[in-house]
């Protein structure tokens, strides 16, 4: 079997080789590294014959590409000299794609020994300078995205190649941590350590395979951003025996009537297009999220990871349009690969039974809304929104008739029927009844402050005729 043996150049100097790198390398067989960029290769040139790969970096595009490729080529080398030497800085195991390629694609086929070196992570942290951290998060830049990141750990980045790669990292970053908060931008083999604010890191003029960025983790007592493990651990104290006397109390029925006013409030901010409160409101709509896996957890039922585990899956399962082989060019198509795949997970085997699965917790007004859309979907449907008026107009008459018989219980019967008919023209002028009454509710406070603020007298004092004459003229504010 051809053999490939993988060398670790270390972070260092070349008296800072391993014995076994040293041996590896006085064998006199073909040798490559990844770049010559390395310190230790000048000085390797002088006793041996040494190539790199420094020219892919220029050929191909794509990182992807260029790992690819040198991979294929160090194959195809080990196969032309049966034994080859493929030197890598710092340590294979760490940050050397082109090693993970070899283990990952071509393990059966080649003989893998690794030699490892000094790796450039150990040296980046003794360069550091700091040691008071609990825990470390090793990124690779190319790979990371915002949501890599916990401002609570350490964070050391790597593979900041140049200009282009620091311009993007910051992006991420800024999504994440305050611009002015301090990074180190280290070169491991230069030694050189510099501290500047997250705006400034992509100003700086010298990037290659050495730079790294560690950012500390953000004190608890100095935070001025915080990420959805310290809302988790927030809540933990609260319900722990130090904690809030009125949190410790609580169940998941007794604050269950906050999760649908805390949904209502985000959606009055959506409507006053109000940034900042919809910020503000969806935290606390997260807040009960969050407890109410809390109380899952100390119950031992469930605990957040199970929450977001399965909202996960159902985001995958539902979007086979997405993450699948099923094809979706448009929203319609879309919406109907959704609810095939959600009657699939539901086992809904009857359309009545995707009828009695809308939750008989939302609003009266969602739950007639969504039964009827489910109901259309089958073909039970006026052809268009003149027949669903004309039923409103027919279910109005038949309570004006139960009214005038004064038959109080046909008349409940029948006022339910026109709710049910006026949600159904909602529908087909895709208008949700619940926010359009609730729009209606606040129209109606407004109004109603006007005569207050306007009145000279107390509201109990005033005519009926004097108030809608305010009334009316609040219309026009």
């Amino acid at each position: 079997m051809n053999t490939v043996q993988i060398i670790g150049l270390g972070s260092g100097s070349k008296e800072d080789l391993t014995l076994k790198a040293h041996n590896a390398l006085a064998e006199k067989i073909p040798t490559y590294v990844r770049t010559d960029r390395h310190p230790i290769i000048q000085e390797l040139k002088k006793d041996i014959c040494v190539n790199s790969f420094d020219d892919y970096f220029e050929r191909y595009e794509s990182f992807d590409e260029i790992y690819e490729k040198i991979t294929e080529r160090v194959v195809e080398l080990s196969k032309q000299y049966k034994k080859i030497n493929y030197c890598t800085a710092g340590s294979p195991y760490y940050g050397d794609i082109v090693t993970k390629k070899l283990l990952n694609e071509y393990k059966d086929e080649i003989n893998i020994i690794i030699i490892d070196g000094m790796s450039f992570l150990d040296k980046c942290i003794k360069l550091s300078g700091y040691s008071d951290y609990k825990s470390i998060a090793v990124l690779d830049c190319l790979e990371a995205d915002e949501f890599s990141f916990d401002v609570n750990f350490f964070n050391i980045i790597t593979q900041v190649y140049d200009l282009e790669i620091a311009s993007q990292l910051k992006l991420k970053l800024m999504e994440i941590y305050p611009d002015t908060v301090n990074v180190l931008k280290i070169d491991v083999l230069e030694e050189n350590v510099k501290e500047m604010p997250l705006f400034m890191i992509d100003q700086e003029k010298n990037y290659g395979f050495s730079t790294y960025f560690c950012i500390l983790p953000i004190e608890i007592s100095k935070n001025t951003v915080y990420n959805v493990n310290n809302l988790c651990r927030i809540v933990k104290v609260l319900r722990g025996p130090d904690g809030c006397p009125w949190d410790m109390k609580q169940t998941h029925n007794s604050i269950r009537q906050n999760v649908i006013e805390e949904a209502y409030e985000v959606v009055d901010a959506i409507d006053n297009d109000d940034m900042d409160n919809l910020v503000e409101e969806l935290g606390d709509l997260l807040l009960q999220v969050i407890f109410h896996a809390e109380l899952g957890s100390e119950e031992g039922y469930f605990n957040i990871n199970d929450v977001v585990t399965n909202v996960c899956n159902k985001m995958y399962s539902r979007h086979p349009h997405v993450f699948g082989s099923v094809k979706a060019d448009n929203v319609d198509e879309a919406l109907k690969s959704w609810e095939s795949a959600k009657q699939k997970e539901k086992n809904l085997n009857t359309y009545t039974d995707n009828l009695k699965n809308v939750p008989k917790a939302l609003s009266t007004l969602s739950r007639s809304y969504k039964i009827q859309k489910r109901a259309a979907e089958v073909g039970f449907d006026w052809p268009d929104e003149n027949g669903a008026i004309l039923k409103v107009k027919e279910e109005l008459f038949e309570f004006i008739e139960e009214y005038n018989r004064d038959d109080f219980n046909k008349m409940e019967e029948e006022f339910g029927d026109l709710l049910f008919a006026l949600v159904n023209f909602a529908r087909f002028m895709k208008i949700n009844p619940d926010i359009a009454l609730n729009k209606t509710i606040n129209k109606f406070i407004n109004r109603f402050e006007y005569i207050e603020k306007h009145s000279t007298k107390d509201l109990k004092q005033m005519t009926l005729k004097e108030m809608d004459e305010l009334w009316e003229e609040s219309k026009f504010q």
